[in-house]
Order: C-alpha cells, then structure tokens, then sequence
C-alpha cells in the first residue's frame, strides 16, 4: 500500500498559499495516474483537482453522466504563510487515500459517481467560488456533498457533528469616512471624522450577542488623518469583522452595521464608502446528510449509540483513547458551531450536504498555531468514514 504518511509529509514540506499550490496539484494528478478513474480535471479553480469515477451499471447506459446520482467529497489543499498549521497537507492526504480505496473496488459502485475535488484557496474563502465558476460540478447530478477538517482539542479520532451550522459565517469590512481636512488652529472650518469613529465603534460594540442570536463585531484597526500636527485630519478607515451563525442573521447584522454607519455620518456630514473582504458565508449542513453520518458512527459502533437521535440533544461519550479503529467511531453531537468560517459553504448554496469534523487530540496544538501539525493516525480511518459514506450512498 502507499505510504501516505510520506505524501502527507512531503505537502507538509512544500506549503504553498492559497493561488500558489502547483505542489500539491502536480502531486495529486500523479498519485491519480496510478489509478483509474474515468475523468481527471486539472487546474480547476486555479490549482484545484477533480477526479470521477463513473457508474458502470447498466442502467446507466441509457443515462448521460450529469444525470447518474453524484456523492462528492472535498479537501482544501492551500497553506498558511506560516506553512501547513492548519491541516490541510493531511485533508489533501485523506482524500488521496479515499481515492485508492474507491478505485481498488470500483466494481461495488454501479449505480453512483464518485467525485474527489481537491481544492485551492480555502484560506482566503476564493477557491470554492473558483470551482464553482469552472462549471464541472455542475455537469454532475451531486445529490450529496461532505468534507471535514481536522480540529484540535477534541479526541483523536473522534467525529464531532454539528445538526444545523458547522462554522460561521464572516466578513471584514471596511468604512472609509471623508470629511475635510483644516489647519490644526480652527479645526471647527474641517470636518473631522474622529468624533463619528468614536460613536461608530461604540455602536458596534452593541452588536455583540443581541438578541439571544450569536453575533459578534470584532475592531480590527482605525486609521484618521497623517501624522502632521499642524492638520486637523479630514479622512480615515474603520474596519471590523463581522461573524454570525446563519446566513440570515449574517445579512441582518451587515444591514444594521451599514445602517449605523449611514446614519452616523450623515449627522457629521461625512461621505461614506465600503467594501468586503474576504466574505465567508455559513457553513449550514443539510439534516439528511448529517443524519448520514450518524448512521455511520452508529454502524461501526460509536458509544452510547442511543444519545445519536434526530433530537440532537445528546452527545455521544468523548473517548480518551489515543485513535480509533475501522470497528468503532466515537462521536460527539455540537449544537453550538464553530465561530471560524469555512469556504465549503459556497457548496452548500448549490448542493445537499455537510461538513464535520474529526479530533486531532485533546492537547494538540491549535489550528494557525507555530507547533500545529497534522496527527497522522487520522487519516486512514478519516478516508474510510468517507467510503463508508459512499457505500451508504449506493446501497
């Protein structure tokens, strides 16, 4: 068998950020010329990867690919400046992995296409949106769609599921006031912005937590005027980022946040101008698939199975041990998600499906962290959840 713990060594060696990952695509399309799938695409999204194995029944003789019923999977595959601390060398590894498994038994899939996308620019939220705008995903009948990511602080090995929203959705934005500048002696004949950033802040300070919605404003940097004493500044920027737990609630959030911004400038005749950056929607999973993947935990035999129910109320036991095997998955049931956000929403805006996570270890480093790494014991059982998925599919 192939030696992924070295594949997922020799991306860790080679991070490339997002826009830049010619690496991990060169490596990804050799790995696929060792196996046998029906259709490669390459530089999808930019330096993104898909592989298809088709349907080889014959009631698919009749039927063009776009309508034969698709389950997708997907790895982000980009880096952090500081290297590969968010795991995504080991996602890209697991999906390799999936790969061989699926083509090692491709007979057993007659009914279904499976599609792997290797994807680029998960960092920055541009690759989802890349791949889409391709089009090939949408030349597939995707009835479901699962990626993971791994996540430290929790059990090795232990699938956390979240029943609604796995992670946030955020925004930067960024507010930039003109008023006028004046001699620093009659600042009264300028229109200074510093008063309206003061309300401003304060105002979105008041975002935080209303009405029993998650909902957070977060200051990132204010920027008024040069550093020239004899002037009275006439120009700055203010920036935030937004983050909510909806898509919804993220809407209402903006509207309001822009509304506070309008009507504050306004009242000190200020001009206003805005912009996003980097905008991530929702993360918000679809029921039946996360119902899929309870289904499987349950089938290999997660702990306490009972606690696993369409409630969502009850969280399977936390394992202490140090990985888990082929026969048995522990699972936790996380109603509240996470705050970071995560690019694979812009699937779920087009396609059924679900995100979810797997533990990297209680004591493991953070993601973004200088010490993180990518446990490798995760990435034979995490490549075998997902075909464990598909054999669900196809049943």
């Amino acid at each position: 068998m192939t030696d992924y713990k070295e594949i997922r060594h020799q991306l860790h060696e080679h991070p490339q950020t997002a826009g830049n990952e010619q690496f991990a695509h060169d490596m990804i399309v050799r790995h696929l010329q060792g196996l046998h799938p029906d259709k490669v695409y390459t530089h999808v999204g930019g330096w993104g990867v898909i592989a298809v194995w088709e349907a080889k029944g014959s009631h698919t003789d009749t039927l063009t690919h776009s309508r034969v019923p698709t389950i997708a999977f997907r790895a982000d595959t980009d880096a952090l400046p500081i290297g590969h601390r968010c795991g995504h060398d080991g996602h890209t590894t697991i999906l390799l992995r999936l790969a061989e498994l699926v083509d090692g038994n491709v007979s057993a899939y007659q009914h279904i296409n499976i599609l792997l996308l290797w994807q680029p620019a998960e960092e920055t939220g541009e690759g989802a949106r890349a791949v889409l705008e391709s089009g090939i995903l949408q030349q597939y009948n995707i009835q479901v769609f699962y990626a993971l990511h791994n996540l430290p602080g929790y059990p090795l090995g232990t699938v956390v599921l979240c029943p609604k929203t796995f992670a946030a959705a955020s925004t930067g934005v960024v507010y930039r006031l003109d008023g006028r500048e004046t001699h620093a002696s009659t600042p009264e004949m300028g229109i200074n912005p510093g008063l309206a950033f003061a309300e401003i802040v304060n105002r979105f300070n008041g975002f935080n937590g209303r009405d029993g919605e998650f909902r957070q404003s977060t200051l990132i940097c204010v920027r008024i005027g040069q550093p020239a004493f004899g002037t009275s500044a006439g120009h700055g920027e203010v920036m935030f980022t937004l983050r909510a737990f909806t898509n919804s609630e993220m809407e209402k959030l903006l509207s309001e946040a822009n509304q506070v911004v309008d009507e504050v400038s306004a009242r000190y005749g200020l001009k206003v101008s805005r912009s996003l950056v980097e905008p991530f929607r929702a993360t918000e999973n679809h029921e039946e698939c996360v119902n899929a993947l309870m289904r499987q935990c349950v089938s290999a035999g997660a702990t306490n199975t009972n606690a696993i129910t369409q409630s969502h109320t009850n969280a399977i036991t936390q394992s202490h041990t140090n990985a888990i095997t082929q026969s048995h998955i522990n699972a936790i049931i996380k109603e509240e998600p996470f705050r970071w956000s995560e690019d694979f929403a812009e699937y779920l805006q087009h396609f059924p499906g679900a995100m979810f996570g797997i533990g990297a270890g209680e004591e493991h480093p953070e993601l973004h962290h200088p010490d993180y790494d990518f446990p490798d014991d995760i990435m034979e059982p995490a490549a075998r959840l997902f075909l464990r998925l598909a054999q669900d599919f196809n049943a």
